[in-house]
């Protein structure tokens, strides 16, 4: 059992480590702090992770290149490439989970990550048991999706000439062009189809699409990702396939075929 502690922050050097556990999750740390790089790593170490931490953006461009990642952890401030602009190269290829790290928190900085991808946000200084908790969520939602309200088996969905193969967790629109979505965008638009032509509230849909508890604030992730969507499906527009429900929250409108 890991005792609870909180990480700060530290002007502590050290080389990128590389802690190599037996386990099916790999996380990559990406922090120019060098002391909390040490913590969290061995924190995941003491976990069962495999992780391997480096101080910045080049670093961890180099090192997805070559490496398969299950899962990243980010520093928002960093020296040159911000964690910001690192999260929007990563979504153009990518849709791994992304768990951005951030000392401000206004929820104006929360959103500016969301918007380029990210699936969740922690503000440091944090305590050792919430970012393990959020860790093992965005696993969960990729790897074992223990949702009830998503299917047990491998779906295909269509609706207005989309398709979604949950074997792939992939989107594909009506000219049969893949369309790039991140994990969160992903889980959210599956538990729309779950439940289609019905009202569904923020709440019900942070617990639908991210099983987990919703902090203060952060429902707002689920306006920024429908807006996502939306931009993505070619409708920024409330009455398109997302209606949005005043007062209430927001109804998928299409007629999905469950195949």
């Amino acid at each position: 059992m890991v005792p609870e502690r909180h990480i700060a922050k530290s002007d502590a050097d050290d080389p990128p480590i590389e802690l190599t556990i037996l386990s099916d999750a790999r996380i990559l740390v990406v922090d120019d702090d060098a002391q909390l790089r040490q913590l969290v790593t061995r924190l995941l170490r003491a976990e069962g992770y495999r992780a391997t931490a480096v101080p910045g953006g080049q670093e961890m461009l180099e090192l997805l290149r070559t490496t398969e990642i299950d899962l990243i952890v980010l520093d928002v401030m960093l020296p040159g490439l911000s964690g910001i602009e690192l999260c929007r190269q990563v979504r153009q290829s990518s849709s791994v989970p992304i768990l951005m790290l951030t000392a401000r928190s206004e929820e104006a900085d929360r959103v500016l990550g969301l918007e380029m991808g990210a699936d969740d946000y922690l503000t440091k200084p944090f305590g050792s048991r919430e970012l393990l908790a959020r860790i093992r969520a965005l696993l969960r939602r990729v790897n074992t999706s223990p949702n009830l309200l998503k299917p047990s088996t491998e779906t295909t969905y269509k609706f207005d000439g989309w398709t979604v193969d949950t074997l792939r967790r992939q989107l594909t629109n009506p000219d049969g062009v893949v369309i790039d979505v991140s994990s969160g965008e992903y889980d959210l638009l599956l538990a729309f189809l779950e439940a289609p032509q019905r009202v569904l509230t923020r709440e019900q849909l942070l617990d639908m699409a991210r099983n987990r508890t919703a902090v203060p604030g952060f429902d707002r992730s689920i306006d920024v990702q429908i807006s996502r969507l939306r931009r993505k499906m070619g409708s920024e527009d409330a009455e398109g396939i997302i209606k949005t429900v005043r007062g209430a929250g927001y109804m998928f409108v299409a007629n999905v075929a469950r195949l």
